[in-house]
């Protein structure tokens, strides 16, 4: 019912900056929370950023508070993350997700993925 597919990510320098997108086509009525997640080989996938229907509720992982933004384009049905001063260690793939209702906080949650976009940040 939700097919969600991310793009926009590449290959970065530490210190710059980059934006990826979430594309949702949706043939199930709802009100969808929204988030990105990353995971790197051998890692654990972990919430980066989340943002409910509204938009007027966002939370950041500690390591992207002050340096990435969540937002969202419900009439267009997209997501988006914009990521400044990027570090190395944002290297990985970021995951769009969604779920029918609020915004949670656990992936176990998330009913709908996209296929990720791997972004790599070099020193």
């Amino acid at each position: 019912q939700v097919h969600l597919t991310e793009s926009g990510g590449g290959v970065m320098q530490t210190g710059g900056s980059l934006s990826v997108s979430c594309a949702g086509t949706i043939r199930r009525a709802g009100r969808y929370g929204m988030a990105w997640f990353g995971k790197a080989p051998g890692e654990e996938r972990e919430l980066v950023a989340a943002i409910t229907w509204s938009g007027f509720t966002t939370y950041y992982a500690p390591f992207a508070r002050g340096r990435f933004t969540i937002s969202r384009d419900n009439y267009n049905k997209m997501a988006f993350l914009q990521m400044y001063e990027l570090k190395p260690e944002d290297t990985t793939v970021y995951y769009c997700a969604a779920h029918d209702g609020v915004a949670p906080m656990h992936d176990d949650d998330y009913e709908y993925w996209g296929q990720g976009t791997h972004v790599t940040v070099s020193s």
